[in-house]
């Protein structure tokens, strides 16, 4: 904040010195400008005086024509001034020149001041000497003959700007050294005065920026008696206010932010500009759209076809609160109910819409799922129910006389009953499961060694259809974990991979770890599984052939129950298969309940 201050402070310093740099620059231009031309007009009178003076003085045809008298006559004139001669004919040849007056020179017509001269003018310029190296200032006045006003040649007269610079130098020099003074003694002057001024508005310009940084509690300290001294005051009457009225504004927020954080229904605010100014942390769940994504869109740049954009323009046309079911598919699939209200400001005005939505994938999900259990479970019981009622009918019409036809009927009433009562078995089992109402033991358990028990437990089965079952090679491999969880979900892969595989087929069982985990595959040779197929396969009551699954006396609920299975054992269950080639379910679970919940 010093540093801000002390900038303002040398800001104004500044101003006033570049105020008084400037007027003493333009005064101290002019006036040395002006001294240097007058100096300048002044040379150039005296040489114009000079070459005149001469010309008038050798204007003689019988001085012109001898060069030793001529010569005598220029030098006779420039001994007590350092003006230099030149003296030449109407054709610009030099007829005599004082600063050497042996040399041969070469013709001056085409000199500036010559050519002037000569057609019958003054002739004036200021340049550097080809001869001399140094710059020079010329004036030639023309030679007129004695007598007549006939032009015979032209007489120059020249000096050296050596001493003129030098002059101008020095003047520029003092007007300088004038300047870097009274710069001195303004820079004391003006800072004074700066510091004076500024200081209060420098302490109201600070408790301002720290109100801007939400530093409520500052005040202004200095308070002069003048009309700075009321702004301070009202200064501070303004950062008390602030101070108690951002609070209640961050409280407020603060309430609302979690409220809207921890929804689980997303909400979007929709300005009158149609773009989008505020979205919670579910609605970025939802459409899978960061904020940054979001906020500052119009409303139909990330519809995507949602159906939103058309309710939030009718919401903002006719201000009618409207809801509709909108179904998502990435990045999953979702149904939402969606709330469409319009935001209404202090004045009446429709300012924008605020739409909420409410994630019921889960509810259409379990809807969907009671109709189809309720569905499977009717059409399921139906069927063994329908045997049993009407081979009893059969029965009780007469067929009890035959005791061959009454025994084959009791052994299908009987063969039916049964499927019942795995059926029902099954759903309470899979019920159980899910409501997680199972106690689970965990101990130690030889996976080898269970496989050894189904292979027994099976053996009839495999016999009948001659199937192959392939023990696991590797060495034995102990596993912590409810064992009749466990078993259970062999005895269901293995039932059901029987009867799945056409008679002489191969079932092979391998296990082996990785990490932290076991794998259980279970292999087969069956019919395989369509990959249409594959993602239902766990659902209740799902059959990829439905009639060969009846006819194999399975219920439909094999799968499902090893899915919940693995799930309470913490664990997972995979397949992969090709329709006509086989299956492979493979079991992952935890080599040890320590590992549960890591």
């Amino acid at each position: 904040m010093s540093y801000t201050l002390n900038r303002f402070r040398l800001k104004l310093t500044f101003t006033i010195l570049s105020l008084i740099s400037l007027v003493l620059i333009v005064i101290g231009i002019f006036i040395g400008k002006l001294m240097e031309q007058t100096y300048l007009d002044t040379q150039y009178e005296l040489l114009r005086k000079e070459a005149l003076f001469v010309s008038e003085t050798i204007n003689d045809p019988s001085v012109l024509s001898s060069h030793d008298r001529l010569l005598e006559q220029i030098v006779h004139f420039t001994d007590s001034m350092e003006v230099r001669i030149t003296v030449v004919d109407p054709q610009g040849d030099v007829l005599a020149d004082t600063s050497d007056p042996n040399k041969n020179w070469e013709n001056h017509s085409h000199r500036k001041e010559i050519a002037e001269a000569l057609s019958g003018k003054v002739g004036s310029d200021l340049r550097e000497s080809t001869t001399l190296d140094e710059q020079m200032i010329y004036v030639a006045v023309p030679l007129r003959q004695e007598g007549s006003n006939e032009i015979i040649g032209a007489v120059r007269s020249s000096m050296s700007m050596e001493a003129i610079t030098q002059s101008i130098h020095q003047m520029w020099f003092s007007l300088m050294m004038g300047l870097v003074v009274t710069l001195i003694i303004g820079s004391i002057v003006s800072t004074r005065i700066s510091h004076d001024i500024t200081r209060p508005i420098e302490e109201i310009i600070r408790v301002a920026r720290n109100i801007t940084q939400r530093e409520y509690e500052s005040r202004v300290q200095i308070k002069p008696r003048d009309e700075l001294g009321q702004l301070a005051t009202a200064i501070n009457f303004m950062a008390s206010s602030l101070e108690q009225q951002m609070y209640q504004i961050s409280e407020n927020q603060q309430r609302l932010a979690g409220v809207l954080a921890n929804m689980p229904s997303g909400v979007i605010l929709i300005a009158e500009n149609r773009r989008i100014v505020l979205v919670n942390n579910a609605t970025e769940k939802m459409l899978n759209l960061s904020s940054n994504d979001l906020i500052g869109k119009l409303h139909f740049e990330i519809d995507h076809n949602y159906g939103l954009s058309q309710h939030v323009e009718s919401v903002i046309k006719t201000g009618e609160r409207r809801r509709d079911e909108i179904h998502l598919f990435y990045p999953q699939e979702r149904i939402l109910d969606v709330d469409f209200s319009p935001y209404i400001n202090y004045r009446g005005e429709i300012k924008g819409v605020l739409t909420v939505l409410h994630d019921i994938t889960d509810i259409r999900r379990l809807e969907k799922m009671r109709s189809d259990f309720v569905a499977n479970v009717s059409h399921e019981l139906r069927t063994p129910i329908t045997s049993i009622k009407g081979f009893t009918e059969t029965l009780l019409d007469g067929a009890l006389k035959d005791e061959e036809i009454s025994r084959n009927f009791l052994q299908i009433i009987y063969d039916e009953s049964e499927r019942l009562f795995r059926l029902i078995s099954d759903i309470l089992d899979l019920s159980k499961i899910e409501q997680k109402r199972i106690t689970l033991s965990y101990t130690e358990v030889s996976m080898n060694k269970l496989i050894e028990e189904m292979k027994k437990l099976l053996q009839d089965q495999l016999l009948k259809k001659k199937i192959t079952l392939n023990l696991p090679k590797s060495s034995d491999v102990l596993i912590r974990t409810d064992e009749d969880g466990v078993q259970q979900i062999l005895l269901n892969l293995l039932s059901n991979a029987i009867a799945y595989t056409p008679d002489g087929g191969t079932i092979s069982i391998d296990i082996r770890t990785e990490g932290k985990y076991l794998y259980l595959d279970v292999a087969d040779t069956g019919m395989g599984i369509p990959e249409k197929d594959l993602g239902r396969i766990f659902e209740r009551f799902y059959r990829v052939d439905k009639a060969r699954s009846r006819d194999s006396g399975g219920t439909g609920l094999g799968l499902a129950i090893v899915k919940h299975i693995c799930e309470s054992l913490h664990g997972t269950i995979t397949v992969k298969s090709k329709e006509g080639e086989g299956s492979i379910f493979t079991v992952i679970l935890p080599l040890t309940s320590w590992e549960i919940g890591q």
